[in-house]
């Protein structure tokens, strides 16, 4: 895709969305002539999305914000299968119940970054269990099984990475692909749906889709996929040491959340900026200009705008407000995350490793002893030495909580109850 005219393509490709195409310039054409609907989908596999996700809900965001339709498809079906793409064993099987509360936890998300209604521009959230649940299984086979070449199927990552590795690959799991591509030519037939968009490990699934559309309607689809992200360092976007970066505020709080942004390393502040914010291209470029303790500045504006998007705007501005009291002035805050403990347990006495368990710190007591002998966990400020120092009500301040700290960015409340 080396030159694009639509609206949309431009800003994917200025901002380093697109990994793969299928006909960019036919997608490219068909951007400039008509409103496009396009679609991706997310299995509902916990509670709340997490930073992870964030590629694909800012790539339908762009699509909307540039005059199509796009469209959220809730796997509730495909949940149920679990798609084997990237992964090295199956997924645990979820209950239809497990399903419906994952499903509730999810929705409110893409409110925050679509405008949904019945208008020609707005989003339409849909739920693949709506077709697949109603699916007769040995006429799915006839009709639309027969357009699928295993041969071709084992050629495809998600399947052939599996067996390289000598990984178990349910049949349920073979299914997965095809159920995909069956998503894509059934959102064609109820919403006119020409583009799926995606993660590039989905690249095998969406070309499947594409390929059944042909065969099945004789119509023609089209496929964008962006590139897995990864930190500077190699690490996995939306993982850190205490867990998943989630977007739901009651899994991980505005402030954390800031922080996550905050931490990005050097070489990840351009891209991030480009990618997780919607400041203007040019404003981006200064902001990556800055060398040594100014590149903190642009860290501290990447963490507020990516955070307004999820959290609000007086959320963000909340957080680095936090933040700027907490670490230029030293203060201990109440806006910082606080964890309710019984003051039963201050009274007796809390063992400062399975606080720092309690409060997300760390996964286990000993990976907290870890840090006391590296002196990363500190009670009130003060460095914590003795692994079995307990927190009592003694330790509390005038605020009446004691301010717990993992490293230099991380800082919890404890508040007794």
């Amino acid at each position: 895709m080396s030159t694009v005219k639509s609206d949309f393509l431009h800003e994917l490709k200025a901002r380093g969305f697109i990994h793969q195409s299928t006909d960019g310039a036919g997608l490219d054409r068909l951007a400039r002539s008509e409103r496009i609907t396009g679609y991706i989908g997310f299995d509902c596999t916990a509670p709340s999305l997490h930073v992870g996700n964030l590629v694909s809900i800012m790539m339908l965001r762009k699509l909307q914000r540039a005059g199509h339709r796009p469209v959220v498809l809730i796997g509730g079906g495909t949940t149920k299968v679990g798609d084997p793409s990237g992964k090295d064993e199956a997924r645990k099987l979820l209950s239809d119940a497990e399903i419906a509360a994952n499903v509730a936890g999810i929705e409110s998300v893409f409110r925050k970054f679509l405008s949904f209604g019945h208008g020609p521009g707005d989003a339409v959230m849909v739920n693949n269990s709506d077709w697949l649940g109603a699916l007769n299984y040995i006429d799915f086979l006839r009709d639309y099984g027969r357009h699928f070449s295993v041969n071709r199927m084992l050629t495809y990552d998600s399947v052939k990475l599996r067996l390289e590795r000598e990984q178990p690959l349910s049949f349920i799991e073979f299914n997965y692909m095809v159920l995909q591509a069956y998503d894509f030519v059934e959102l064609w037939r109820r919403l006119g749906c020409r583009l799926q968009l995606g993660g590039s490990d989905q690249w095998g699934n969406i070309v499947s889709g594409i390929e059944l559309g042909r065969r099945a309607d004789g119509v023609e689809l089209f496929g964008v996929t962006s590139p897995l992200l990864t930190t500077a360092s190699g690490a996995k976007m939306g993982k850190t040491a205490s867990g998943a970066v989630w977007l739901n505020p009651d899994m991980l709080s505005p402030y954390d959340y800031w922080q996550y942004w905050r931490n990005t390393e050097d070489g990840d502040v351009e891209r991030f900026l480009k990618l997780f914010t919607e400041l203007p291209l040019k404003e981006v470029g200064n902001l990556a200009k800055l060398k040594g303790a100014e590149l903190n500045e642009a860290k501290k504006i990447l963490a507020t705008e990516a955070t307004a998007l999820v959290h609000g705007r007086d959320a963000a501005d909340r957080a680095a407000e936090t933040a700027r009291a907490t670490f230029e002035q030293g203060e201990t805050t109440t806006s910082l995350p606080t964890v309710h403990v019984p003051r039963a347990d201050l009274e007796k006495g809390l063992g400062v490793l399975s606080a720092s368990v309690l409060v997300g710190f760390v996964q286990s007591t000993g990976e907290a002893r870890r840090q006391i002998k590296g002196g990363g966990l500190k009670v009130n400020d003060v460095a914590v030495t003795d692994e079995r120092r307990l927190l009592t009500v003694s330790d509390l301040t005038g605020d009446g909580v004691i301010k717990l700290s993992f490293g230099k960015k991380r800082h919890v409340l404890i508040r007794p109850t």
